[in-house]
């Protein structure tokens, strides 16, 4: 069971642990050489997972942030050439923001960067911890989906059983409370 002090904890290492990935990753995007930024790189694998180019809100709506921010970001990866605005075919007044040659060369460096940080990142672990991290990592990350109950739910169900197996053996715990 997790107390408020243990939640506080978790909160700060998870926080602490954010903001080092952040700054590993932006070190290794620099050491790239390839001049773009993580909110870049970002939007360049927005892009590549993407079936068709999309139009600016798209972007701004998939990366929750506001338009005029992936404006800015966009700007950058024109002037770079990794990304161009080009006209929709079938509504001349829609934009549509497609990756080019360029970009799709940055994005298979920007992964290379980004193993290369997570292999830094990961490095303390073994291979047992790595697979149980994964494991919470996607319990996190999936959150509340109809497939995976809250943990906390599971531990009450957890103790309610047994509480009942208990009670019908007549050896509850004492002073034990579901």
């Amino acid at each position: 069971m997790t107390t408020p002090d243990s939640d506080s904890l978790l909160a700060e290492q998870l926080l602490r642990l954010t903001r080092r990935v952040h700054r590993i990753q932006k070190r290794h995007l620099q050491q790239s050489g390839l001049g773009v930024t993580p909110a870049q790189a970002r939007l360049l694998r927005t892009l590549a997972h993407c079936a068709a180019p999309p139009r600016m809100a798209d972007l701004a709506a998939r990366l929750e942030v506001v338009p005029r921010a992936v404006t800015t970001l966009v700007d950058g990866l024109e002037a770079s050439g990794l990304a161009r605005r080009a006209p929709d075919p079938t509504n001349r007044r829609v934009i549509r923001i497609e990756l080019t040659e360029g970009g799709r060369r940055a994005l298979r460096e920007l992964r290379g960067a980004r193993v290369s940080a997570a292999e830094e990142i990961l490095d303390p672990l073994t291979t047992l911890e790595r697979e149980v991290l994964s494991g919470l990592l996607d319990a996190l990350v999936g959150g509340e989906s109809a497939d995976h109950e809250p943990a906390r739910e599971r531990e009450r169900a957890q103790h309610r059983e047994r509480a009942r197996e208990g009670s019908a053996e007549g050896s509850a715990e004492p002073g034990h409370v579901c």
